[in-house]
């Protein structure tokens, strides 16, 4: 049911999304008759997927601020346990994980309370400081920086960079006429990961010089050019209807998406090389982990919130 306050904007997009998707699953099914010979199963199951993905999104912003705020907790939680998966744990350190999972929901209490003062600092200052000085009072010295810095990285990305999505949607809504509380959230969500389709599709298209080879060796310039301009270029429409943007303010969101999601998809790629893990789990047929899907993500989230923040509330 949709909420009768719903912005007709934020109504259109979520239209708009449903009927690519729906676009999609056409075409999967249109190549699978057409060409029965080649195996079309992986994208069936990603175009599946993203069904489930953004219906999850859809029950997220769509219900009431406290089902918003648990299912994007519930969101950080399931990545911080697939990080962790894929982390090796000292043994002594079970004790200490219970205080790192603890901080979410604390977290995201404070999200759901719209205290912005504590929000920004619970993570970065009081959780990273109790978590090593709980490690002292155990008194295993070996590893002990190895262990701190893995849970110190694993709260940044899956906690405290993620929390910024739930964030928005506490916003004042009438600083955003047009897209109201939800208007940012999508805007950011879309873009991110049309930022990723389009980096694809240029890399595959016309990339031939690796940007990154050791790292990704998939990404290419012409794709991370490629990407970056097709998303600022798309920035400044959505603008117009998600959000209190004007255009060279979302130019330069489009612009930021763009780099910023680079980074994160790269950064997540570099932690899987370095474990000797293809993807950062199963959780998602057709993309891997979730950490697969919010890599771009966790350095957009924060990097976006915080542009906006400043520029309109």
């Amino acid at each position: 049911m949709i909420p009768v306050d719903l912005p007709v904007n934020v109504q259109v997009a979520f239209a708009c999304i449903a009927l690519l998707l729906s676009i999609a699953s056409g075409i999967s099914i249109m190549l699978q008759r057409r060409r029965p010979e080649r195996d079309y199963g992986e994208l069936r199951q990603r175009v599946k997927t993203w069904w489930v993905i953004v219906l999850v999104f859809a029950v997220a912003v769509l219900i009431n601020r406290t089902t918003s705020v648990i299912v994007l907790g519930l969101i950080s939680f399931l990545a911080f346990k697939e990080y962790l998966s894929l982390i090796p744990t000292r043994r002594t350190d079970h004790r200490v994980l219970f205080w790192a999972y603890l901080a979410i929901p604390l977290q995201y209490y404070w999200v759901w309370a719209g205290w912005y003062g504590l929000f920004i600092i619970f993570i970065p200052v009081y959780v990273f400081l109790w978590l090593p000085m709980r490690m002292i009072l155990i008194g295993e010295t070996q590893g002990f920086l190895r262990a701190i810095g893995t849970l110190h990285w694993g709260l940044m990305i899956c906690v405290f960079s993620l929390s910024h999505m739930a964030f928005m949607l506490v916003l004042p809504a009438e600083n955003n006429p047009g897209g109201g509380a939800m208007g940012l959230l999508i805007y950011l969500v879309f873009l991110t990961e049309i930022n990723d389709v389009a980096q694809y599709v240029w890399g595959k298209s016309l990339g031939k010089r690796k940007i990154v080879p050791k790292v990704s060796p998939n990404k290419t310039f012409a794709g991370f050019l490629g990407g970056v301009l097709s998303t600022a270029v798309l920035a400044v429409p959505l603008a117009l209807w998600l959000t209190p943007f004007t255009v060279y303010e979302a130019l330069g969101a489009g612009l930021m998406i763009g780099v910023a999601g680079f980074v994160g998809d790269v950064t997540i790629s570099a932690l899987k090389r370095d474990l000797g893990v293809k993807d950062s789990g199963t959780l998602l047929p057709g993309h891997g982990g979730i950490l697969d899907r919010l890599d771009s993500l966790t350095y957009t989230a924060p990097l976006f919130f915080h542009y906006a923040y400043f520029l309109h509330y």
